[in-house]
């Protein structure tokens, strides 16, 4: 058993504002009891124009978006999921969008780099983004453990891909972590739907930190942080604004469920014994 916490930003394109506000969002997450506190996707920055975010890549392991990550994960002896942050890649025309786990004593757990890039008109809108154009997507799963039990980690568009999280379950994942920037149309739409599905199809607790409103950029985010049950019951949410939610994960309670709901062992597309007919 143990308390997670999924704060909601509205971060802008200025580092050291939103370096303040999630160390105050943080410091309310520890007084709030949590083991770990989960922040959005972006928490750090989001630029004026998407290539905004070269200028502020740092390289891996070191630059001050990490090492405010590390100092305060130390100083409030608090596990810390770093949404994502901008890491320098191989070309100086692409970086990642990366997920850092940060224990209590601010040493660095887990690396993940989102895997499934937001390329995509929005329907309805004169909407698009391209983040490929800028990011270079990630190729490796990742489980870590944390206090409240070992968490498999994505970001945002993740979610609409749940055969990344079937396989995070099956390696051993007890909770999945989904950051998130999501777009106001596709997050009445979708958000809530997808969140509670992944939980629900993988009997996992699921936590999905938002960013909300409008940024500096002009862009709106949808905001709606939640934290979903291996049930599919919402058990926190924060619909709008800046604020933090917690919780507390029974994973007692969840391989209870696992077993007496074995649906995770009924399955059988995918396994060896299954045989594909091509006609």
């Amino acid at each position: 058993m143990g308390i997670v916490a999924a704060i909601q930003m509205t971060s802008s394109h200025i580092v050291a504002d939103n370096l303040a506000a999630a160390a105050a969002l943080l410091r309310e997450a520890k007084d709030a009891g949590a083991d770990i506190a989960c922040l959005p996707e972006n928490f750090s920055f989001i630029g004026l124009r998407d290539a905004d975010k070269l200028q502020v890549a740092e390289a891996d392991g070191e630059g001050a978006v990490q090492s405010f990550l590390s100092d305060t994960a130390r100083q409030l002896k608090m596990w810390i999921l770093g949404g994502t942050i901008v890491i320098r890649g191989d070309s100086e025309r692409r970086v990642a969008n990366t997920s850092l786990l940060i224990d209590a004593a601010g040493k660095r757990v887990a690396r993940y780099d989102k895997i499934h890039l937001f390329d995509v008109a929005i329907p309805g809108r004169d909407e698009q983004y391209r983040e490929s154009t800028h990011v270079t997507p990630g190729r490796d799963l990742v489980i870590a453990d944390t206090p409240v039990g070992k968490v498999g980690l994505s970001v945002c568009y993740d979610m609409r891909f749940p055969e990344l999280y079937r396989e995070l379950v099956l390696q051993g994942a007890e909770w999945l972590a989904m950051p998130a920037a999501f777009t106001v149309p596709t997050g009445r739409a979708h958000w809530e739907t997808l969140l509670r599905a992944r939980a629900i199809e993988n009997l996992c607790y699921v936590v999905a930190p938002a960013q909300s409103g409008t940024h500096t950029s002009g862009r709106e985010t949808y905001g709606d942080s939640l934290i979903v049950d291996y049930w599919g019951q919402v058990l926190a949410r924060l619909a709008k604004g800046s604020g933090v939610i917690t919780t507390e994960i029974d994973l007692a309670k969840e391989a209870e469920t696992r077993a007496r709901f074995p649906a995770l062992d009924n399955r059988q597309l995918g396994l060896p014994n299954v045989a594909t007919v091509l006609t």
